[in-house]
């Protein structure tokens, strides 16, 4: 996968499609850092969207992630935004760093996000209970990796120093020794990851945690499950590492108009072969997944339409 070649192709060709529109409605996505998924995959969104919805110009936003992105679209501004599903329902309650609610809507459930808890074989840190004391990044402020970071550690009872960076500056710092440890909620591979995996003279550790689960399920409710991150996935893996998952979904304000929501939900779903050449996590962005139970806040009527004409059932 050539993922700067297909992204700049998509790019232009959304570029060519709206030389003829006069009165563009413009989009812009909340992502989040550049070494994680969020950023390409919205950059891929960014140019289906402008491509092949009739009067849309569509842009990708560098922002800290799910929390920041739905601060954005509490502006009320023209913001859709990539966020984790325990971030959304915190919003559209006004709990936890969001002090009024926020009017946010599902468009489209997307791909499952893997807690990463990682560190190097150097560090002798194998299980939770090492990570005692340690220097760690929890995620950058303004990112659900912060907050299921702080779930975690508190379901088992674990103190770290903590450092607040996203996922690429992360990796440098435990190159440099700066860090212990790190962690990152995201998709399958994280490019951060993979590089800090193919570095020469580093061996990655993977943490597993899904002890922790039942811990964070009572207290913050039925967003956690056990998973595996495969051991194919990162050089250096020796085995498969078990891990928490959370649902990643893709949101907008309840006031955006039924049509573009609509259009918005009928372009990604159609164009996903489109846009797994940007990042093979919009793979799992499929109809079969469009459940109510896979998320706290109600779909948009706009994607509900869309849906309905489809024969998609969300119940």
């Amino acid at each position: 996968m050539n993922f700067r070649k297909a992204f700049v192709g998509l790019a232009a060709a959304g570029a060519l499609s709206l030389g003829g529109v006069v009165h563009a409605q413009n989009i812009s996505i909340g992502t989040g850092g550049t070494g994680g998924v969020y950023y390409p995959l919205g950059g891929g969104f960014a140019a289906a969207l402008s491509k092949h919805v009739p009067g849309m110009q569509a842009t990708a936003e560098v922002t800290g992630g799910s929390v920041s992105n739905l601060q954005l679209i509490g502006t009320g501004n023209s913001y859709i935004g990539l966020t984790m599903v325990d971030a959304a329902k915190d919003a559209m309650n006004g709990e936890g760093k969001f002090k009024e609610k926020v009017k946010v809507r599902t468009l489209l459930v997307l791909y499952p996000n893997r807690m990463h808890l990682v560190t190097t074989t150097a560090t002798g840190i194998k299980t939770l209970k090492d990570l005692q004391g340690k220097r760690m990044s929890v995620g950058s402020i303004g990112s659900a990796t912060e907050v299921m970071t702080s779930r975690l550690l508190e379901a088992v009872g674990v103190e770290v120093q903590r450092e607040r960076l996203s996922v690429a500056e992360s990796v440098n710092a435990l190159k440099d020794g700066k860090i212990d440890a790190f962690s990152w909620v995201g998709g399958l591979p994280t490019a951060g990851v993979t590089d800090l995996a193919s570095t020469p003279g580093i061996t990655i550790q993977m943490i597993d945690h899904t002890e922790a689960i039942p811990g964070m399920v009572k207290k913050y409710g039925n967003l956690y499950y056990p998973d595996v991150i495969p051991m194919s996935t990162y050089k250096g893996m020796t085995a498969d590492n078990k891990n928490a998952s959370i649902a990643n979904i893709l949101v907008s304000s309840a006031d955006m108009s039924d049509e573009t929501a609509y259009n918005i939900v009928k372009t990604i779903l159609e164009k996903r072969e489109d846009l797994k050449l940007v990042h093979k996590a919009a793979g799992e962005i499929e109809s079969k997944n469009q459940k109510k139970a896979s998320t706290p806040v109600p779909f948009h009527p706009g994607a509900m339409k869309y849906f309905k004409e489809k024969g998609i059932s969300v119940d």
